[in-house]
């Protein structure tokens, strides 16, 4: 009885290990940095945040030194006078923002930049991951990078439209 017992054990806990799902760790940003065209395309767009910044901080101290001679200079002058360089005032103004929102806005020249040579970076990690995923069978591949982050699931894992079967809507 003893000897059925222990190879009976030792085909069940073969028969679990076999349906236990398989996880991998990765730190992409450790991975980044160790790619050195990656270290370029970080610091060209380090020197072009740089470079941009104090483009608007040169514009921000014309303005506000503008802003300095119109409270210097209001009380003497004519109410079109004034009118205009409000007017003025108002219009480098809104030149400012705009120039902060071309650069460093969403979808702005620093994001674009970014697209351009970061990205297909990323895209080379992230295939290279995949890659390894499949051939080691990995169920889960996860980044610890910044928080935990899903990098690579095994799609027949996705249990999305059972969740919506079971919710009666059709799918």
């Amino acid at each position: 009885m003893k000897k059925l017992i222990l190879p009976a054990l030792m085909v069940l806990l073969t028969a679990f290990s076999t349906h236990a799902q398989k996880y991998a760790i990765i730190d992409t940003k450790y991975i980044l940095s160790k790619i050195p065209e990656y270290t370029q395309a970080d610091k060209k767009l380090q020197d072009l945040s740089a470079q941009w910044q104090k483009e608007i901080d040169d514009k921000q101290a014309l303005l506000n030194q503008m802003y300095k001679d119109y409270d210097a200079e209001q009380f003497m002058l004519s109410d079109e006078l004034k009118k205009k360089r409000e007017d003025e005032l108002f219009n480098k103004e809104k030149e400012l923002r705009d120039l902060q929102k071309r650069r460093f806005g969403y979808e702005g020249d620093l994001f674009k930049e970014r697209q351009n040579l970061v990205k297909p970076l990323q895209d080379k990690v992230y295939n290279a991951v995949q890659k390894i995923a499949v051939a080691h069978a990995y169920d889960f591949v996860l980044d610890i990078s910044e928080g935990i982050t899903v990098i690579f699931a095994d799609p027949k894992l996705n249990k999305s439209d059972e969740v919506l079967r079971e919710l009666g809507v059709k799918i």
